[in-house]
């Protein structure tokens, strides 16, 4: 069964964060799962459909909402395609930012479109 962009995205983080794995399985694929350089934050490099993705872990030590949260003690993790933030998940709620179409995988905006 081929799960959904949000499926893929939920799942990332509940395998990354929740279940503190090595490595993310998606669609039969092991992507690990490593300490960012500076922070030693959680991240994973991924794919899913024709996108790259990164999910990175909320970063506690700064002054955004999200950050915010991740001091309450929230597992919080960022989704990033192309550099630029698409969407994140905090505790198993998914939130897209800008225009939703825009974070959409690429196959579900060309059947949108047609």
């Amino acid at each position: 069964m081929t799960a959904t962009f949000e499926e893929a995205l939920i799942s990332v983080w509940r395998q990354a964060l929740v279940e503190g794995r090595k490595t993310v399985a998606l669609e039969g694929v092991q992507y690990p799962v490593r300490p960012t350089s500076r922070s030693k934050l959680r991240e994973v490099d991924f794919r899913f459909e024709e996108q790259t993705l990164r999910g990175l872990e909320q970063n506690p030590n700064t002054n955004s909402r999200w950050a915010q949260l991740a001091r309450e003690g929230k597992k919080v993790m960022q989704f990033l395609s192309d550099g630029r933030y698409v969407a994140n998940v905090v505790d198993g709620k998914l939130q897209f930012y800008g225009r939703r179409d825009r974070a959409r995988s690429k196959a579900e905006q060309k059947s949108t479109n047609k």
